[in-house]
């Protein structure tokens, strides 16, 4: 007797996970290269998990796909979560993303990937970094409308029909000209969501995020995600007006931030915040001394050595200081400090 779900149960299977995914307004922990690595995911979702708000899910950072399928220990390394139900410690379920040119080869990892036990794909049109741009991945397959087509088109062909497959996008390369030309290959590509960061290529990470112009995707019969420049409350209420989607996935605000999440659908009216993305001081959701545990555990994470965890930490702590002000005394102290169990103590004695 054959147990395989016939297509037409796969689909119905997709479209039902969809409609759960999206029975209320989502909120997800970005993908960040270098950033939001396994460790940086398990100490944010454990902490969402902890407020009471946990992330309905994550996506991993990229994986690079170029010239053939991967092994299962590269996605393992990217994604370790797959050792466990593709979720972290905290049972936040994790996305696998994947970036590349060559339809096919996307085509036959994401395939691959579903098969290790991954819940989604979503595949990467937003890098802007000069190196992924150069060898025609991320952001510069916006200028490339009929590619980014061919590629999702692939991918959602390859993928077992009850899995979902994603995109994230910006606004365009090095302007907004070809919105609609990117907009009409979502639509056609069979894509279940579409995420956007508000800004082009061009435009980086400097504020402003351009929420307004989402608005021109709402016409596309799938889910639209607002991200970009959400570092409050009142800038995710601003965002979800502007937008026009009540969807929302957060990035170094929740680096900076890591109560966030627990913060967003509070009233606008008691945020304190000034239009200044730079004073996040709005709130006390998370003290300072409750996040201290949560330090420890990042420089104290496996698989990592002394000299990669410290450096990684002083990323985090340096952008912890836009949050925090104790945590500028700790920078203060330590931003030269290389023995972890000196950093370790100051940070102790930041409570004390």
């Amino acid at each position: 007797m054959n147990n395989t779900p016939s297509l037409s149960q796969a689909l119905q299977e997709r479209q039902h996970t969809i409609q759960r995914l999206f029975a209320n307004p989502v909120r997800l922990l970005a993908p960040m290269e270098g950033l939001t690595d396994p460790l940086m995911r398990q100490i944010l979702t454990q902490i969402a998990t902890d407020l009471g708000r946990p992330y309905d899910w994550s996506v991993s950072e990229f994986i690079r796909v170029t010239q053939h399928v991967l092994p299962a220990h590269v996605f393992y390394k990217y994604v370790p979560e797959l050792h466990h139900d593709a979720k972290t410690a905290s049972g936040t379920p994790i996305h696998i993303q994947l970036l590349g040119s060559e339809a096919q080869l996307m085509a036959e990892n994401a395939a691959y990937a579903c098969e290790l036990g991954a819940p989604a794909i979503d595949i990467n049109f937003g890098c802007p970094a000069k190196t992924v741009n150069s060898h025609r991945g991320g952001s510069v397959l916006l200028d490339e409308p009929e590619v980014m087509y061919e590629i999702i088109s692939a991918v959602r062909q390859a993928v077992p029909a009850h899995l979902p497959v994603s995109a994230k996008i910006r606004l365009g390369y090095t302007d907004t000209s070809r919105m609609d030309d990117i907009k009409a290959a979502i639509a056609a590509s069979g894509a279940d969501w579409l995420t956007i960061h508000a800004r082009t290529k061009t435009q980086g990470y400097k504020p402003p995020a351009y929420w307004d112009k989402i608005q021109n995707f709402n016409t596309l019969d799938i889910p639209v995600i607002a991200n970009g420049e959400i570092w409050n409350s009142e800038h995710a209420q601003n965002c979800m007006a502007q937008s026009g989607t009540t969807h929302l996935m957060l990035g170094r605000g929740a680096v900076t931030r890591p109560d966030l999440i627990a913060q967003l659908d509070t009233d606008s009216s008691q945020n304190n915040s000034s239009q200044n993305y730079r004073n996040l001081e709005n709130t006390a959701t998370l003290l300072w001394q409750d996040l201290i545990t949560h330090q420890i555990k990042f420089l104290e994470g496996a698989a990592k050595s002394d000299v990669v965890l410290v450096g990684r930490y002083k990323q985090w702590l340096a952008m912890l200081t836009k949050g925090y002000s104790e945590a500028k005394t700790v920078w203060d102290d330590i931003k030269r400090e290389k023995n972890k169990a000196v950093i370790i103590k100051a940070l102790q004695a930041s409570v004390a």
